[in-house]
């Protein structure tokens, strides 16, 4: 079936997206409404988000949605459904990121993440999907990360959260294909946003034993916050081009960055199944 979410009023689309009161999420709500879109502009805070919906007259609903509360992402869906009549294009952009070596991340920080970046995701796609589906279009963009391909030291709790949303989405993405509803994981490298700034959490415990290691990445990670290679106005506008794509990608890389550090991460997979090729094989044998 087609992928078409071209046909709102004046051709126009409706965006529902998540986390948007700054980064990557506001950034792209403000591009989607300044070529002419319509969009609910969500945030935990609603009051973070006015001044950009009060520009845009009644092509913006500032609403509440806290992924993590149920109830206020049904109200939030609803309002956009009553209000625009329907989503084409949903983009689930809340997540924060965490420092911490695995043996350092503290049991409710860890569980809260993965309540956000994973338990939260698919409690807005379980509000949202219904619409879609009875319509049979619309497009769903789930915001990852390059560490939702490759791991380091110091970010492995957060890189758990991103692999598990990348085997979500590609599931997702089979499911929904035959339904006319495209997938697309976006996979941003490093973006001058707060997500290593203000927007961080990190365990305070640190192991010696893991300083030459987590505890570099960790100290690395928060100096070059600001100084990212990433422009998140860029990367919101080659979100929106593949989401206006005829075929748009199951996989986005966002930045020089990522794609070098993809293609690096291909290659030592390769390297590694190549070097084993025979004891993988080994495993074979008739049934008896």
């Amino acid at each position: 079936m087609q992928h078409d979410v071209r046909h709102g009023r004046n051709g126009a689309r409706t965006w529902l997206i998540t986390g948007c009161s700054q980064g990557l999420g506001r950034a792209l709500a403000a591009h989607a409404l300044e070529r002419g879109d319509r969009v609910a502009v969500t945030a935990r805070d609603r009051a973070a988000v006015r001044d950009l919906a009060a520009a845009h007259g009644d092509r913006a609903l500032a609403l509440r949605l806290d992924v993590t509360d149920p109830a206020s992402v049904t109200a939030a869906v609803h309002a956009c459904e009553q209000t625009f009549g329907h989503i084409d294009v949903l983009v689930n952009n809340a997540g924060y990121g965490y420092l911490a070596a695995v043996e350092e991340g503290e049991d409710a920080a860890v569980r809260a993440l993965y309540d956000t970046n994973v338990h939260g995701v698919v409690t807005v796609l379980k509000a949202a999907l219904p619409g879609m589906r009875a319509r049979r279009s619309g497009h769903v963009v789930n915001i990852s990360s390059f560490g939702g391909l490759a791991a380091f030291p110091a970010t492995g709790h957060y890189h758990g959260t991103k692999f598990a949303l990348e085997g979500l989405s590609e599931s997702l993405a089979a499911e929904l294909a035959p339904l006319g509803i495209a997938v697309t994981i976006a996979e941003p490298g490093g973006l001058r946003t707060q997500w290593a700034g203000t927007s961080m959490r990190q365990s305070p415990v640190r192991l010696d034993d893991y300083e030459q290691t987590a505890g570099k990445r960790r100290d690395a990670t928060l100096a070059v916050s600001g100084r990212q290679p990433g422009d998140p106005d860029r990367a919101a506008a080659a979100l929106a081009t593949a989401v206006d794509s005829d075929a748009p990608p199951l996989r986005l890389l966002l930045g020089s960055d990522a794609l070098a550090g993809a293609r690096a991460r291909l290659e030592r997979l390769r390297e590694e199944i190549d070097a084993h090729e025979a004891l993988t094989v080994s495993v074979d044998g008739a049934a008896r």
